[in-house]
């Protein structure tokens, strides 16, 4: 089945722009927004009026590149690129400790059984941890998986993960579904095409919204996926099998790059961390897309 997609997503929120924003990640109350270099804080946001509630300082937090949130837990957990470590914050005490990673961590996120996935771009290997940082294990990727950003797990054998950096021919750009190998991609040489990403940096898989129920072969389950397209400056979507559906949102509409992705799946919004050209922001998406078929 062939999808063609007339339109996305609407822009209906900006949370207030400022210092670099490491990374955005919410649980059923409330948005969490990680900003980095100097203030390294954790701003808290209600889902209603998106105002911000408080702040939490992380003290010792070095270069961070995520954050990702743990509803039954109730716990942060930041990835410490400088510490080489994971950082796990308690929401609603704020107190932190920390876990070795022993390779610099890049994106993170946590599984339906509240493990944590930790990216480890130089390395190529995705390491596993439960919530208090025991070492459950570890993925060596595929060669042909160069610069892994960010992985979410689909099942205990899928993975789904986004690659890519630079420009030349032989440089793939890609999300990629695995299992020990690429079972499945979009994406390819580096460019700004409907086939083509530059620098896949983040994605977001969301719930079946868009009638995608009875695609089941890659065990997607309807769930289409949210791609951080970061050198085109857009976020595309992408159907269940890997497949292109539209630029869900436009350069015009990020007016930037967006960096980190997280969907809201109490109320279907897409939360996208934008490097924007006035300071850094969270631009918060409604999900208005009116889809064709044809067989």
């Amino acid at each position: 089945m062939d999808v063609i997609c007339a339109t996305a997503g609407r822009v209906v929120k900006t949370l207030p722009g400022g210092k670099p924003i490491v990374g955005v990640t919410d649980d059923n109350d409330y948005v969490y927004v990680l900003r980095g270099c100097i203030s390294n804080q954790i701003e808290i946001y209600d889902k209603i009026c998106y105002k911000l509630q408080r702040k939490i300082s992380v003290p010792g937090l070095g270069l961070a590149r995520d954050i990702a949130a743990c509803d039954i837990n109730r716990c942060a957990y930041i990835s410490d690129e400088d510490n080489r470590c994971v950082r796990r914050v308690v929401l609603r005490g704020g107190a932190v400790t920390y876990w070795p990673v022993n390779d610099q961590p890049a994106g993170l996120s946590v599984t339906e059984t509240q493990s944590l996935l930790v990216t480890c771009s130089e390395v190529r290997k995705v390491k596993e941890f439960s919530t208090d940082g025991k070492p459950l294990r570890q993925i060596q990727l595929p060669k042909d998986v160069i610069k892994p950003w960010h992985t979410i797990q689909l099942s205990r054998q899928q993975l789904l993960v986004c690659h890519g950096e630079g420009s030349g021919p032989e440089d793939l750009h890609r999300v990629c579904l695995i299992d020990r190998k690429v079972l499945k991609s979009y994406g390819g040489s580096h460019g700004s095409g409907t086939e083509q990403m530059s620098v896949p940096f983040h994605f977001a898989v969301g719930r079946d919204k868009f009638g995608f129920g009875g695609w089941y072969q890659y065990g997607f389950e309807g769930k289409c996926v949210f791609v951080a397209d970061r050198g085109n400056s857009r976020v595309l979507l992408l159907s269940p099998s890997l497949t292109y559906i539209c630029e869900f949102l436009s350069r015009n509409q990020l007016n930037g790059y967006p960096k980190r992705l997280c969907f809201d799946r109490c109320h279907s919004r897409l939360y996208v961390a934008v490097n924007g050209f006035e300071g850094e922001r969270v631009v918060v998406c409604e999900l208005i897309c009116s889809l064709t078929a044809s067989y």
